[in-house]
């Protein structure tokens, strides 16, 4: 058996705007798109009488998977990096401050550009649900 990463996935309120965000800011490719319900998936999932909504991006050899649930769920996404659960989206790319001039007016840069002392060059951004981005130039 072999066991590798398939996808990473979010669970987002507005999967049509979060598809728009993603194909903007970064050029991400929609794979696939569509619907999962019935008895297996609410089990599966644990969410009673769920219904998911889902799009697949293609982000340069990693699957990006958008999920909008129906329930939606009332748990609260962490705020920041440092607190344990928290989960982010790693782009990477050869023109982090291009990446940084070009974002759309839904994108909310953390901060500007930086390098760090590993010579990575780095800009974390919340895309329009406040889940957190890093693109990353290594």
């Amino acid at each position: 058996m072999s066991e590798h990463v398939h996808h990473v996935g979010i669970t987002v309120e507005d999967l049509d705007q979060m598809v728009s965000f993603y194909q903007e800011a970064f050029g991400f490719e929609v794979l696939d798109r569509f619907e999962v319900s019935g008895e297996s998936f609410s089990t599966g999932v644990g969410v009673p009488d769920a219904t998911g909504s889902f799009a697949h991006l293609d982000g340069d050899g990693v699957r990006l998977e958008l999920v909008e649930y129906d329930p939606e769920g009332s748990d609260a996404t962490p705020d920041a990096v440092n607190q344990p659960g928290s989960t982010h989206v790693g782009v990477g790319t050869d023109d982090v401050d291009g990446v940084y001039e070009d974002l759309p007016e839904t994108a909310e840069p953390v901060s500007e550009p930086q390098t760090t002392a590993s010579g990575a060059r780095i800009l974390f951004l919340r895309d329009p649900e406040d889940n957190l981005v890093e693109v990353i130039d290594p």
